[in-house]
């Protein structure tokens, strides 16, 4: 049994401790939003917060976020529409959508420690997020569309 925290809620997990994160929340939990990709970590499919931070779901055993706070696409709009939610939308990324909620999870994190990312902030931070439709200039237009959104609300 491994305890987790998701999207602010309590979760005793009956699985073996080395289970995938990603395979946890979509087949114990049914949150169906992060997306399984390529199992290696070299998709961004399966991006969730880990204490803040973008992780790859496929790679993260369930020991290693006993304690941890996660949070899942489900999770990021809870309160309304995150910033890059609200972004997405407005400049009309998604064409298959089916990495979308991967992006937009490296995308929060991003946004999270720096509301002004350069073009090659986004990159370096984006980068292993991968999107087989090509959206990538869409996907930055709307990360900066989110960032003067972040911070306009801050000044």
């Amino acid at each position: 049994m491994v305890t987790v925290t998701i999207n602010g809620a309590a979760y005793d997990i009956d699985a073996d401790p080395d289970t995938p994160l990603l395979w946890a929340l979509r087949d114990t939990l049914g949150m169906t939003g992060t997306k399984y990709g390529c199992g290696i970590g070299a998709c961004g499919a399966c991006t969730v917060h880990v204490d803040g931070q973008a992780t790859r779901s496929c790679l993260a055993p369930l020991a290693s976020v006993a304690g941890k706070s996660i949070t899942t696409i489900e999770g990021l709009g809870a309160e309304g529409l995150h910033a890059a939610q609200q972004a997405w939308m407005d400049e009309n990324v998604p064409q298959c959508g089916y990495c979308q909620a991967g992006q937009i999870m490296s995308a929060a994190s991003l946004l999270a420690r720096n509301n002004r990312p350069t073009d090659d902030d986004i990159d370096i931070a984006m980068a292993g997020n991968l999107c087989r439709c090509g959206t990538y200039p869409r996907i930055r237009k709307a990360i900066h569309n989110a960032a003067s959104k972040l911070s306009d609300a801050h000044e």
